[in-house]
């Protein structure tokens, strides 16, 4: 049986979903877990489309059929091979003749197959679409090295709706974030993987993030959503100094020497030149403390700057004398319980 489902109803249905496009398409950005089974190779999709173009649409497809003849086996043993699945979700990049012409096999085969309605570029229009829906975030910020990430996690742990934008971006957000990350994926997946967390959490009154800037690495937070970051309510946990150069140290302290030193001399205009050489010249010598101590003076001033700019009927702060997530985690969950406080900060977002 074969089931043409909307976007939603698509990605709740489908325990399994087979994305049959070309693994140039597929690399560009897909559907998060999606799996890659593609009906034709870059190459062969090229060559289709010139012939479609040069000798026109019945030449094209018998060109086609030359092909997936014998790859729609090779795709029904792959899925096979996937697990005991008898519900199959399906997509190509419109819903067409690629994604039919599998789910007319997967059918006969004898499972059940539900099609993407209007196929990726679908599902991309759903994903942009939901950076604009009115949610509840609350923004956990806090100068660099206050262990927000850490705090997000356990937050999570904890059952609460939490979004790590710097885990899906595969980078830190400063100029030393590349360091122990693997390479970003693309904008378009960054999207994807962010607007698929999102959906997950729609049903959810609060949605917690990290007080980032505009780019993560290379990577930037779509503007609907951002402009919602920047409008939401925000509890700043305000860390000492010291703790959080002993947390980066403790972070950062087994990195190579030459990626530390690369992330300086990003940092150099902003730094200025003896900033930068005294900040390189503690590194060389092994003081890690001094290094952080540099480089804060600017990370700080850039944040209370950020912070400043942003309505403070909308920012709380929290002071802690130590880095205790336990403790940090319980305060904010807290807060949020208070009625008065969620009623009046619903005015915001």
């Amino acid at each position: 049986m074969i089931q043409e489902l909307g976007v939603e109803q698509f990605l709740r249905q489908s325990p399994i979903i087979i994305d049959v496009r070309s693994p140039k398409e597929y690399e560009s950005g897909h559907i998060p877990f999606a799996v890659n089974l593609p009906l034709f190779s870059n190459e062969e999709r090229a060559l289709i489309g010139t012939i479609y173009k040069a000798q026109g649409k019945q030449a094209a497809i018998l060109e086609g059929l030359d092909i997936v003849g014998p790859r729609m086996s090779q795709i029904l043993q792959a899925i096979r091979a996937l697990g005991d699945y008898s519900k199959v979700g399906l997509h190509c990049w419109r819903g067409g003749k690629r994604s039919s012409s599998v789910a007319w096999l997967l059918a006969l085969y004898g499972l059940e197959v539900y099609l993407l309605q209007g196929g990726y570029k679908k599902f991309r229009q759903f994903v942009l679409n939901i950076f604009s829906e009115k949610l509840g975030y609350i923004i956990l910020g806090g100068k660099t090295g206050s262990g927000k990430t850490i705090i997000l996690e356990l937050l999570k742990q904890q059952g609460q709706a939490a979004i790590n934008l710097e885990a899906i971006a595969c980078h830190k957000g400063s100029a030393f974030g590349f360091i122990g990350e693997k390479e970003q994926p693309t904008q378009e997946q960054f999207e994807n993987e962010l607007g698929m967390e999102i959906f997950k959490c729609l049903h959810r009154s609060i949605i917690w993030l990290e007080d980032e800037s505009r780019f993560i690495g290379r990577r930037f937070i779509p503007n609907n959503l951002f402009l919602q970051m920047r409008q939401s309510p925000v509890i700043y946990l305000d860390i000492p100094l010291e703790v959080r150069i002993e947390m980066l140290v403790q972070n950062y302290g087994r990195a190579e020497v030459s990626l530390l030193e690369q992330g300086i001399e990003k940092l150099q205009k902003r730094l200025g030149g003896l900033r930068t050489k005294a900040a390189k010249s503690a590194l060389n010598r092994g003081d890690l403390y001094t290094t952080c101590q540099i480089l804060l003076e600017y990370y700080d001033k850039t944040y209370e700057y950020g912070l400043a700019q942003r309505d403070e009927n909308k920012v709380i702060k929290l002071s802690f004398a130590c880095f205790n997530p336990n403790e940090i985690v319980s305060t904010l969950l807290e807060i949020v319980k208070e009625k008065s406080l969620i009623q009046e900060w619903k005015k915001f977002v």
